[in-house]
């Protein structure tokens, strides 16, 4: 399966989204926004989906643009029930969109909860998880249909299903919406047969700022896994727009001459909160297949938590004010828009906040690219939120959601914090309540993500027997709120201040 995000550091991965006509050869990428229509309810299978009969006694399809969330109003309705269930999304691409000589990839930005994918009545895979990215080649299966149906419009048949499972995080005993449907985009992308899948950008500043050295490690697509032949350029634009070199390296038996590219930054304009400088990064592979071109944003910043001490940035003091953000708007559910999350974040840093606590889950990368733009701080999380810890299949799921929120979004300069969880201290789901084996899956957790990710800093909130485990602790204060007055603030801030290591 093609893999939408890996691990890099202090730079921002982003798929192109720019339209145009499919070309052997070349990259091409488009939002699939409109023609799309909807099922509220489950289906007897797929083939329901795609027969043109009138079904009697199952609900009729209606049109519907993506982004789209089905609990739009009923989760906030006190006069409609919640709705938790299956419904089916479809819709048809052209065969001129398919070009034998590239692959072709549907990648969700995000679908709740769990998302299956069908080409026609062809499975293609399933992902579990409503806050991730994910990806699925349907190359072959396009190719199958078009041989035996030529000149046919290709259906596409998605299933997604937000029923309560105890097995599967977030828990429904958390106090926010878990909302079902296709609520972020969903992206046609046609590559050559080798591409670019992304590249990882190390960047280290020496003691008196004055130089970084980057390091690039390029990850490629190669489904076929073929012998990779060809040239890879790359070239580094500042902040101001202005080309800073360009380099060109060969590839030689499937491997990189060098290994390692690495370059060195002098006077870096560092990315801050006042002046959120970002570098952009060309890289373009040339190959028997043809070429594939993209472009990958970084920041050059340091960050450091003093013990019992302030926040520093680019060795600066910075006193942290910020929100809480879920994602979900009026009359949407958790299907908004990009224009209205840019503004929504915009919003945001005009009432003077520079850190933001993205809860309780990975979110669009539309809000990270936003905060990396506008020079926001980030504490980003995964969903183990609540009702305490299920078996093999729910650890799991956590396990891989922490590694693709960090191979995701790891490269955003704007992000200082990985979050394990919130309020895990809080019973209900299970039978067992075992606080130590609460803590041995955090610290399982806390070692994975400082494994990926050794320079951020990991977080939870509010559950004080695992304060201990993780780099920065947060715990449920909220004087006059929960409990006590608001002027009790600081004194309880400087308590727990105390408290923590």
């Amino acid at each position: 399966m093609y893999k939408s995000g890996f691990i890099a550091r202090l730079s921002v991965f982003l798929l192109g989204l720019a339209f145009c006509l499919t070309v052997s050869g070349q990259r091409n990428s488009i939002r699939l926004l409109n023609n799309w229509e909807f099922v509220k309810g489950d289906l007897g299978g797929v083939y329901e989906a795609i027969r043109d009969e009138k079904l009697s006694g199952l609900p009729l399809w209606t049109n519907v643009r993506m982004p789209h969330c089905y609990n739009q109003f009923d989760a906030v309705d006190p006069d409609l029930p919640y709705y938790q269930g299956p419904a089916w999304y479809r819709t048809k691409i052209s065969p001129e969109n398919f070009s034998p000589g590239n692959r072709m990839i549907l990648c969700f930005e995000g679908a709740g909860q769990k998302t299956s994918l069908y080409i026609n009545d062809v499975f293609i895979g399933e992902h579990i998880g409503g806050y991730d990215e994910f990806s699925f080649d349907i190359t072959e299966a396009i190719r199958t249909y078009c041989d035996k149906n030529p000149q046919k419009e290709i259906p596409i048949i998605i299933r997604c299903d937000n029923s309560r499972d105890l097995e599967m995080i977030p828990s429904d005993l958390s106090d926010f919406n878990i909302y079902g449907g296709l609520y972020r985009y969903v992206n046609l992308i046609t590559v050559p047969v080798q591409s670019l899948q992304g590249v990882k950008i190390h960047s280290t500043l020496n003691e008196n700022y004055k130089k970084a050295i980057v390091e690039l490690s390029p990850e490629f697509y190669n489904p076929l896994n073929e012998e990779i032949q060809g040239e890879l350029f790359y070239s580094l634009t500042d902040p101001s727009g202005k080309v800073q070199f360009s380099e060109k390296v060969i590839f030689k038996n499937n491997q990189l001459a060098p290994e390692k590219l690495s370059f060195s930054v002098r006077n870096p304009e560092l990315w801050d909160v006042d002046h959120p400088n970002l570098y952009s990064l060309k890289l373009v592979l040339k190959t028997k297949y043809g070429i594939d071109e993209q472009s990958f944003k970084f920041g050059i910043r340091n960050f450091e938590f003093i013990p019992h001490g302030p926040f520093l940035l680019n060795n600066k003091r910075l006193f942290l004010k910020g929100t809480h953000r879920h994602e979900d708007h009026a009359g949407l559910g958790a299907a908004m828009p990009e224009d209205l999350i840019v503004k929504e974040m915009q919003m945001m840093k005009e009432m003077g906040v520079n850190f933001i606590r993205l809860g309780h889950y990975q979110q669009s990368r539309i809000v990270l690219d936003a905060c990396d733009s506008l020079g926001i701080l980030v504490w980003e999380e995964i969903p183990w939120c609540r009702g305490g810890l299920g078996g093999e299949k729910y650890k799991e799921q956590a396990r891989r959601m922490l590694k693709n929120m960090i191979s995701q979004h790891y490269n955003h300069p704007s992000v200082i914090i990985w979050g394990l969880g919130n309020e895990n201290d809080w019973p209900g789901d299970f039978s067992e309540f075992d606080k130590e084996k609460i803590r041995g899956f955090m610290a399982e957790l806390n070692e994975l993500s400082h494994k990926m990710d050794p320079e951020r800093k990991t977080a939870i909130r509010r559950c004080d027997f695992c304060s201990d485990i993780v780099d920065v602790y947060s715990p449920s204060i909220w004087a006059g709120w929960y409990r006590g007055k608001y002027t009790d603030y600081m004194d309880v801030s400087k308590e727990w201040n105390e408290k923590v290591n």
